[in-house]
């Protein structure tokens, strides 16, 4: 093809054409879907004009796109996409005495704080998607975020921009080349600060603040030059809870207008039920809610006297907490109460905020009228509404006739309301269609003028702002329907056990592109590659179920590609706003990807691990692994002890029963583990058992994809086990990844089955069992550095664990991430360079920074082996630390 064979020979970059890629740029973190011909992420400012000059020549469309986390549908396009947030990712300048920064566009904005921090400066503007949305992208759609009630919108916080025009022309923006400008007419635009829509041509003839939201449609940003402002002493939060629903938003104003307040941000209950229990205890009592976020404590006790139930949040990690929960808005508001999936498109329309209330008011009967429910929240003090509405897209061109209906009435009613149809997020292709409503035709003919006076033969981002495209037109879950069979053999409970439903939980906020905090996405963070993310490979299971671009249906080897690099963490399931579980997708993609045919050699030997070390040949069999069963060369394998758990255990104890339960890693690699974990149970008041039987939770099969062999093992341990289950006894997992199984991933493989069920009711991890009877040993306080296993992390959290270290006098200093080993994966063969990649991004440095006499804690085999091989640090499970502080006799390696 003449584009690929061009940009391949005149374009210093990547130059990418295949199936995936083409699927994986295919949308933004909207509703629509464009598959481009060709994506280039180029290397440098020439390499940018060079890929446009071919799409120039050649009349292709040019979209450019940063993180693509635009929900309007902004950054898709059907001809060339530039990705600039590969390689034109730096901070090229901090001016602290001028207060001004040079970025190239692919800056992610968190980064540019990192850099600006030091000189005690910031950029104003906050998106909650600033731990991986680019400045190109906030400067495309004039981003906003919480706080721009004292520092503005992207376009207040420019001074300059290096743009390039398709006819190869480059200028700065306060030295433009002579053009043919349209005048603007004031009373064109509603008098609001949160104004998005349309060109901002009220702004000339300061060409920069009118280009900033032009969403790319009519000039391709090379860099730009940033005001920073200082960054607050400190910041005091105070929570505002009201007992009616429209109370926050008719409040907000007062607020506002209290002064030195950073941010007033309202929520209402759906939208906390949605984050869960833990947010609730944290939110005083009411069923709506402001953040107000300040400077200073005594305006926000001011603010705090405005609601009949409020909170001061003094301290930094709790105000975090609370914030965090507004920063996953998006994500938390794609599900209704009930399950129900609910979707962007009017998600971002503002109001002049004394008449928010009263807007609101009249969206809910807007809503009713219609048959749908909104999750609503945003931006009170600005009057900018942010809400996910339940409609139904997924019921093809009946669904996208009613979100036409909807859409066209919500815009009626904000413009009645003295608003804009977009008070954030930009037009794109969701809302470029209704600015008729909201401005004359006089105006929409200027903007047509403006775009032309860039790009009179219209390649820009083609279809956004000027010459619409329709708004029901490319919605992706129409066009893209599923066409192979989508039930899963896994339960997938949350999503009628459609797998169809569950890629579509991702929306594409790309909270997986973070680089740093949570665990996920660990894959993503040692590869930087989109297809190695969560986001990346829910989209490829998602245009694999449709079938036009990546074809092959379960057999594709696009998606095994991508799911290759996937550890199964499952910190998605945690870290995720909207519940994406990749580990279990992965699960059911092998299972049927290798249905009837020969599987890879990691699956037969690391996959059923558990039955090669039953018997005597353990040794024999584990010496020949690394050889001859898919384990990477860059791998030491652990060497089992010459007794197991089993064999060496003896009951022990008095007191409540609990049973020991000897998963294969403890049981045949470190049975000292389990008996140092029995001995501190039956120091804290326990009579502990282990079972004779061969028992095994089936994890090594099911993330191999062996679903049915996980099964039967799953079913015949819970029966084995019945005798205690039945009797309420609790089941104590020194395995965090075992413990967690039974937990979650049991009831979602044999949910049908009794045993199955009462198993997953009656486990407990140690930490959760002996931490609340332990008392404080004597001796002098200790201290660790403690790897979390992500399975623990993502099931139940590392409150328990850390409430256990800390009853034991021990001062944790809990690493971040995952250890990168991550069971089968970090043996498979070539896994080991990503699998120590992981280990160094978190964990290889804390533990090389530990000061002697702190102890490395990894409750988990692979941690514990990670440890050891990546740093050559000796890491102990909990029970061994307690038993040690304990002075109970450690049992040694046998």
């Amino acid at each position: 093809m003449d584009l690929l064979n061009r940009l391949r020979a005149e374009v210093d970059g990547d130059v990418l054409a295949d199936a995936a890629s083409r699927a994986l740029y295919s949308t933004d973190a909207s509703n629509y879907r464009h598959v481009p011909t060709a994506v280039v992420r180029p290397r440098s400012l020439d390499a940018v004009a060079a890929a446009v000059g071919v799409a120039a020549e050649l009349g292709v469309p040019v979209t450019s796109r940063g993180a693509g986390t635009s929900i309007a549908g902004n950054s898709a396009g059907d001809g060339l996409v530039l990705d600039f947030s590969r390689h034109l990712d730096r901070v090229l300048d901090v001016d602290p005495a001028r207060g001004l920064a040079v970025v190239q566009p692919g800056v992610v904005l968190d980064r540019l704080n990192d850099a600006a921090r030091p000189h005690g400066l910031l950029f104003g503007p906050d998106p909650s998607t600033h731990s991986r949305c680019t400045l190109g992208g906030m400067i495309g759609n004039d981003a906003c975020g919480s706080r721009s009630v004292a520092w503005g919108k992207t376009s207040d916080n420019v001074a300059a921009l290096d743009v390039l025009l398709p006819d190869g022309r480059r200028f700065d923006t306060t030295a433009p080349p002579p053009l043919d400008l349209p005048r603007a007419d004031p009373a064109w635009y509603p008098a609001l600060e949160r104004r998005v829509s349309g060109y901002r041509l009220d702004a000339l003839p300061d060409l920069t603040r009118a280009l900033v939201g032009t969403e790319g449609t009519c000039a391709v940003l090379l860099g730009a030059t940033v005001r920073l402002v200082p960054a607050p002493p400190r910041r005091v939060l105070a929570v505002l809870g009201f007992d009616g629903r429209y109370d926050a938003a008719d409040t907000a104003p007062h607020v506002a207008a209290l002064g030195d307040v950073l941010a007033v941000e309202g929520l209402e209950e759906s939208l906390v039920a949605a984050a869960g229990r833990d947010v609730r205890r944290l939110l005083p009592r009411g069923s709506s809610w402001l953040f107000v976020e300040t400077t200073e404590e005594a305006v926000a006790h001011e603010a705090a006297s405005l609601a009949p139930h409020s909170a001061v949040v003094l301290d930094p990690a709790r105000q975090r907490a609370l914030w965090r929960v507004r920063e996953d808005g998006a994500g938390l508001a794609t599900r209704t109460a009930d399950g129900g999936e609910a979707w962007s498109g009017w998600e971002d329309a503002a109001v002049p905020p004394e008449r928010l209330g009263a807007y609101l008011r009249e969206f809910d009967d807007l809503l009713a009228g219609h048959g749908r429910r909104g999750v609503t929240y945003g931006h009170f003090g600005e009057g900018c509404v942010h809400v996910r509405v339940d409609f139904d897209l997924a019921g093809g061109e009946r669904g996208a006739r009613g979100y036409r209906a909807f859409l066209e009435a919500a815009a009626d009613l904000v413009v009645a309301h003295g608003g804009s149809v977009s008070g954030e997020h930009g037009d794109g292709q969701a809302r470029s269609e209704l600015l008729t409503r909201m401005y004359p035709p006089e105006a929409i003919a200027a903007f047509r003028a403006f775009k032309s006076a860039f790009d009179p033969r219209g390649l820009l981002n083609p279809g956004r702002v000027v010459d619409p495209l329709p708004l029901d037109a490319d919605l992706r879950v129409v066009v893209a329907p599923a066409v192979i069979p989508t039930r899963a053999a896994l339960g997938l409970r949350a999503d009628g056990g459609d797998l169809a439903a569950a890629t579509r939980r991702c929306v594409g906020v790309g909270k997986c592109l973070n680089t740093s905090g949570g665990v996920m996405c660990p894959s993503y963070r040692a590869t930087r590659e989109e297809k190695h993310s969560t986001r990346g490979r829910a989209r490829l299971l998602f245009e694999m179920l449709a079938g036009d671009v990546v074809r092959g249906g379960w057999r594709s080897t696009e998606v095994r590609e991508a799911l290759d690099l996937c550890l199964g963490c499952k910190g998605c399931k945690r870290d995720c706003p909207v519940d994406v579980d990749m580990a279990a997708y992965k699960a059911e993609f092998l299972h049927r990807h290798y249905r009837g045919r020969l599987r890879p050699l990691a699956h037969y030997s690391m996959g059923w691990l558990p039955l090669w070390l039953r018997a005597r040949l353990v040794n024999r069999v584990t010496g020949r692994l690394a050889r001859f069963a898919g384990v990477d060369p860059g791998r030491a394998l652990p060497i089992p002890a010459r007794r197991s758990l089993q064999e060496r255990f003896e009951p022990v104890g008095s007191g409540d029963p609990v049973l020991l339960f000897p998963d294969t890693f403890t049981n045949r690699f470190e049975p000292e583990v389990g008996l140092d974990a029995a001995a501190v149970l039956a120091e804290t008041g326990h009579s502990v058992e282990v079972p004779r039987a061969a028992v095994c939770c089936g994890l090594t099969w099911y993330s191999t994809g062996q679903l049915g062999v996980a099964r039967r093992v799953l079913r015949r341990t819970a029966r084995a086990l019945r005798p205690w289950t039945r009797e309420g006894v609790p089941v104590v997992g020194v395995e965090p990844s075992c413990a967690a199984f039974l937990r979650s991933e049991a009831v979602e493989l044999a949910g049908d089955d009794a045993d199955v069920v009462a198993l997953a009711g009656a486990v407990r991890t140690f930490a959760e069992q002996v931490g609340p009877v332990l008392d404080a040993p004597g001796g002098a306080p200790g201290s660790a550095v403690v790897q979390p296993h992500c399975h623990l992390y993502a099931e139940s959290g590392t409150g328990a664990d850390e409430q256990l270290l800390a009853r034991a006098g021990v001062a944790a200093e809990l690493v971040p991430g995952c250890c990168g080993l991550a069971g089968n994966f970090g043996f498979e063969k070539g896994h080991h360079g990503v699998s120590v990649a992981v280990a160094e991004q978190n964990l290889g440095p804390a533990v090389r920074a530990a000061g002697a006499g702190t102890a490395v804690v990894a409750d988990g085999f692979s941690c514990r082996t990670q440890v050891r091989q990546v740093t050559g640090a000796e890491p102990v499970h909990a029970a061994t630390l307690l038993a040690r502080r304990l002075g109970l006799r450690g049992a040694g390696r046998d």
